[in-house]
């Protein structure tokens, strides 16, 4: 927004709400930026637009990295969504098996990948898909596993992967998200593989991510934000689905996992974390 040419205090005034992966506390934190009255409010996850779609059909919504096209709600087209929703989508199911493919690669001798999700609903059922196709077709056995819901249960949970895989991979959600520490630790302890959709899990000391670019989704949600500032209607705006991928990999993880990263496959990452 700073590029664009706004500054808080100003000519603009920002308020943060954060559910900390507790969905039951979107609905409150939705209703009081409502009563604010705030001009446009952005979300990123596909539980808070859910939550802000419920708490107003007026004040315009952009989407700054929300998995699922499906979370919009009714839309007339992706290239002019009417209504008060539009922004920008994670929707890249394909790069599900692509992760699978990208993890195999770097522990070769994988044999039994453990796939788990941060919740139920949502792309899930696609992703899991995608999951079981790839493993099929890599010679993996697949294991599904749903982590308690209670994280200081995470690590007796994470004890029982271990008997059953030799390999993961997360599919992000918010609970996943506050957690992340702590999971790439399991992984770690465990000497599980493990691979991420999302950078920030490498970052933590997970072993390799391949994904959407994030951080130039939200940058241009930044885009939508000035737009609709300036007098554009949010259902006039497309819905852009992402572009920009990234491959990072953690050496150092690799290293204590035993493992040997192929040239070829630190070649294509974009980024390498020594």
């Amino acid at each position: 927004m700073s590029d664009l040419g706004y500054i808080e205090g100003r000519n603009v005034s920002f308020e943060d709400r954060y559910a900390e992966g507790k969905y039951e506390r979107l609905p409150g934190l939705t209703a009081e930026l409502v009563r604010l009255g705030v001009d446009v409010i952005v979300v990123a996850e596909g539980p808070a637009l859910a939550a802000a779609r419920n708490a107003t059909s007026t004040i315009p919504i952009v989407m700054a990295s929300v998995a699922s096209l499906a979370a919009a709600g009714p839309i007339a087209s992706i290239a002019r969504p009417g209504g008060s929703v539009t922004g920008l989508t994670l929707n890249a199911p394909e790069l599900t098996a692509k992760r699978v493919e990208l993890l195999k690669e770097a522990a070769p001798r994988l044999s039994r990948l453990a796939a788990i999700p941060a919740s139920k609903g949502g792309m899930v059922p696609i992703w899991l898909k995608e999951n079981e196709a790839a493993a099929r077709a890599l010679g993996f056995k697949l294991l599904v596993v749903e982590l308690p819901e209670d994280p200081s249960t995470w690590t007796k949970a994470f004890q029982g992967i271990r008997e059953k895989a030799d390999g993961l991979t997360i599919m992000e959600g918010p609970r996943f998200s506050v957690e992340r520490e702590q999971i790439t630790r399991l992984a770690a302890q465990h000497k599980l593989p493990s691979v991420y959709s999302n950078r920030r899990y490498v970052e933590s000391g997970g072993l390799m991510s391949y994904g959407v670019n994030v951080a130039d989704v939200q940058r241009r949600a930044a885009v939508y934000v000035d737009k609709i500032l300036k007098g554009a209607k949010p259902g006039d705006l497309p819905i852009e689905q992402p572009t920009k991928f990234q491959l990072v990999i953690n050496l150092k993880t690799a290293k204590a996992l035993g493992l040997t990263i192929p040239p070829s496959l630190l070649g294509r990452a974009d980024e390498v974390i020594q």
